[in-house]
């Protein structure tokens, strides 16, 4: 966590003026856990270094100048990002099963605005420790929905609802990191992350929540997670999944803010999480 700087704090509304920064972003490496496990992996490579380097794994030249850059092949899925509702909404037109008006809003046509909001942090983290079969996400269910707005208020349109799991602990290099994602959906061997059913999701939508996050690989749980995609991302809302940190915020307070790279056409794109605290009353 990070102060803002000065400069920047006096341009914020009195509220969060000496605002602390929270990353709440994954670190996207090779050896860690970053893609989806079926998926492109991530990659990241040297095409040119300073000078010639020749080594037994592998060599790197500085043949097109003394400055280093990289490249990445990375599915749009990649780390902390966002779904778009191109991401399980067909267009309207195709005539595809859930095909609807949110299929023609991709990840380049999205307001920003509903990427950013006062944060409503949902601790679900319990669910991560019952006992369910590999393969299968212990469900969040409106119930505790309704068990935290009696303690916190009612939901409102406009926040940013984000569901703690803890399972971001998982997120762990080589193989350490197969029990975040791996074991789960490949091997089958692993209890999945928790994740809101459809009743959780609607609820949500009926509270007018557009933007909902969640520190788990997918907000679709891991045996099934097709209709809460559908449910929530048909009607043009959108989440954002592989966050960190939730820990760190409070219930209410926290004003969070996603952005993601501007992909044409893209079903989803990776980007950076934060949130601003603000400074605590005298």
């Amino acid at each position: 966590m990070t102060g803002l700087p000065a400069a920047a704090a006096a341009s914020l509304p009195g509220a969060l003026t000496g605002a602390t920064v929270v990353d709440l972003s994954l670190l996207v490496a090779e050896d860690l856990p970053c893609f989806w496990s079926t998926h492109q992996p991530f990659q990241h490579k040297t095409w040119n270094w300073f000078t010639d380097v020749r080594s037994p794994a592998g060599s790197v030249s500085g043949r097109g100048g003394p400055y280093a850059t990289r490249w990445m092949a990375i599915d749009e899925h990649t780390g902390t990002h966002v779904d778009a509702p191109t991401h399980f909404i067909p267009p309207e037109e195709s005539g595809l099963p859930h095909a609807g008006p949110a299929g023609s809003s991709s990840v380049d046509t999205l307001p920003l605005t509903q990427l950013m909001g006062p944060a409503a942090v949902i601790d679900v983290s319990a669910l991560s420790e019952e006992p369910v079969p590999g393969g299968t996400s212990p469900l969040v269910r409106p119930e505790l929905l309704a068990d935290w707005e009696r303690s916190h208020g009612e939901l409102t349109a406009g926040e940013v609802v984000l569901l703690r799991t803890g399972w971001d602990a998982r997120y762990r290099r080589g193989e350490e990191g197969r029990r975040y994602l791996h074991d789960v959906i490949v091997g089958r061997t692993a209890p999945g992350w928790p994740a809101p059913s459809v009743e959780a999701m609607e609820l949500l939508l009926a509270r007018g929540v557009r933007c909902v996050g969640i520190d788990a690989p997918s907000i679709g749980a891991a045996h099934d997670p097709v209709p809460v995609h559908v449910a929530g991302l048909s009607t043009g809302a959108v989440y954002v999944e592989g966050l960190t940190g939730l820990d760190r915020l409070p219930p209410r307070g926290a004003w969070f803010c996603f952005l993601p790279l501007k992909i044409e056409h893209g079903t989803g794109a990776p980007g950076r999480a934060v949130a601003l605290l603000p400074a605590p009353s005298e």
